[in-house]
């Protein structure tokens, strides 16, 4: 079973920037966490700090993976375009978000991405990824 986890802009810098919102672990880290836990998974990683980019490992998805998770850090808020790329495969999505946006700034509770998706996992820092990826599973399964 084939996974795609993409993450959005400056998810690149996760462990170095504002640490007090998105913990000290790295892109890295949360990858390599998943895959000694989910080792029956083939999980590739995708970050990009460009929506179009995004969108078109989005669209490349539906011919080699079972499942997208998504963490589209900011353009959570503002892609319609990255939305309707997940919209257009016909594979399950997840989304996710270490912090719990609700609480964050008024523009922050809009999630165009995470409404386009199967689901959502939303504030529970690192630990939201092996919960969303065993939640993309189930979802995968016959």
């Amino acid at each position: 079973m084939k996974v795609l986890l993409v993450h959005g802009p400056n998810l690149n810098l996760l462990g170095e920037r504002q640490e007090s919102i998105y913990g000290n672990s790295s892109s890295e880290d949360i990858v390599k966490r998943l895959k000694m836990e989910f080792p029956q998974l083939d999980l590739q990683y995708f970050q990009s700090n460009n929506e179009h980019e995004l969108i078109d490992a989005i669209h490349a998805a539906r011919k080699e993976y079972q499942g997208v998770l998504i963490n589209p850090g900011a353009f959570s808020h503002s892609s319609v375009a990255l939305a309707d790329a997940i919209r257009s495969i016909n594979i399950p999505s997840i989304c996710i978000h270490i912090s719990n946006i609700y609480q964050r700034e008024d523009f922050r509770h809009t999630d165009l991405v995470g409404a386009a998706c199967k689901g959502s996992i939303v504030g529970l820092g690192i630990e939201g990824y092996p919960l969303a990826l065993e939640c993309l599973v189930d979802l995968i399964k016959p």
